[in-house]
């Protein structure tokens, strides 16, 4: 169970460093690495709780992913538990980014 979440842990941290490369410098300055860790777990809630996550691909092997209405999702549930109002437009590029990185 210990190298397990060591395992999660290290993956994550390269998701974050991966989506801090990716971002454009001027959206950079706009989160830290908390932010970036508390968007990718919001991330995976929401593809969990939406059934994106059920849904079958299509003849290409891909799921269509809106990622503005899942930023517009994450911009709001920052605002709900209190974390931060940030931009969904802001946001964007973390999802793209996550999405990225799992290519």
């Amino acid at each position: 169970m210990d190298d397990e979440l060591l395992l999660g842990a290290e993956d994550d941290l390269h998701v974050v460093e991966f989506i801090k490369a990716y971002i454009p410098q001027e959206v950079k300055t706009r989160f830290n690495d908390n932010d970036i860790y508390y968007f990718i777990d919001l991330m995976a809630e929401y593809f969990e709780e939406s059934g994106l996550l059920d849904q079958e691909p299509d003849a290409d092997g891909t799921v269509e992913i809106d990622t503005e209405a899942v930023a517009e999702a994450l911009a709001a549930k920052a605002r709900k538990e209190k974390y931060g109002d940030f931009d969904p437009a802001d946001i964007v590029w973390i999802v793209q980014g996550e999405l990225e990185y799992g290519e």
